[in-house]
């Protein structure tokens, strides 16, 4: 306990899967966090599940393609909080279609957004803040498996995750030749269980449907471990590069997914 104590996090998209797993976990080791969302519902029973855990949280709305937004958000978290050493930009959608060509342009163009122009943005307007504290920091973009290999459904999908992956690698340069010790490292999660499944059209369980995929078939047949993941095992990998354990990591992927990826 308590490798965070001390630091200040933003974790967009906190409100459940992925972004609510990092959250929590970044507050049990002494993390104060910004939860932010546009599930405004669902982040305050996350920042109260935080809370009633004896953890430190505020939840606030935030749409990460707006530019605007991401001012207000970043100058709310200088006046409250005075600092920021942790960013995770974990926001992300997921739009599938049984070909390309049945890819609306509007559908495609918004998961860009919110995939791509949303981590842009965070790094843009977190890294003044980061800096001005000149003790570092973390950067943690979420990418996905899919960032990594082509899947025939996903193939948007799959683009806005290559972006960010090598997107991060280029901001880690970039930190690195300012020498403001901020390092900037992404994590490709494989299957795991999250809300963003049940968005991802194309993916029913029959033809015509809008079911969800059994995610255990689908872990038994394709992971080499045999199961799907959950949110905590990537909020580990996330914790791990929050924390100064991985002090000398950086534009690195920390792929979280059973083995998928390399089977």
């Amino acid at each position: 306990m308590g490798k965070l104590d001390g630091k200040v996090a933003l974790v967009t998209g906190g409100a459940s899967g992925i972004g609510a797993g990092c959250a929590q976990r970044l507050a049990e080791e002494g993390a104060r966090v910004v939860v932010t969302d546009l599930q405004d519902v669902k982040g305050g029973e996350t920042v109260a599940a935080i809370q009633k855990a004896g953890g430190k949280a505020r939840y606030l709305h935030h749409d990460v393609t707006s530019e605007d937004a991401w001012t207000g958000v970043v100058a709310d978290i200088e006046k409250t909080e005075g600092r920021l050493d942790i960013l995770v930009n974990n926001a992300g959608i997921g739009v599938g279609a049984p070909s390309i060509t049945m890819m609306s342009l509007d559908d495609f163009r918004r998961q860009q957004a919110v995939n791509v122009d949303g981590v842009f943005l965070g790094i843009k307007h977190s890294l003044p803040l980061m800096r001005k504290a000149g003790n570092g920091g973390s950067i943690i973009n979420m990418s996905s498996v899919a960032g990594l290999k082509g899947s025939p459904i996903l193939a948007a999908y799959c683009a806005t995750k290559g972006a960010v992956r090598l997107f991060t690698k280029a901001i880690a340069m970039e930190c690195a030749n300012f020498k403001d010790g901020i390092r900037v490292n992404s994590v490709h999660p494989g299957i795991i269980e999250t809300p963003i499944w049940l968005s991802i059209s194309g993916m029913g369980q029959a033809e015509g449907t809008n079911a969800p995929p059994d995610l255990d078939a689908m872990s038994q047949q394709a992971v080499p471990l045999g199961v799907k993941g959950v949110p905590q095992d990537i909020a580990n990998g996330v914790l791990w590069l929050a924390s100064d354990e991985s002090r000398y990591v950086t534009g690195a992927e920390l792929v979280i997914d059973g083995g998928l990826s390399v089977r």
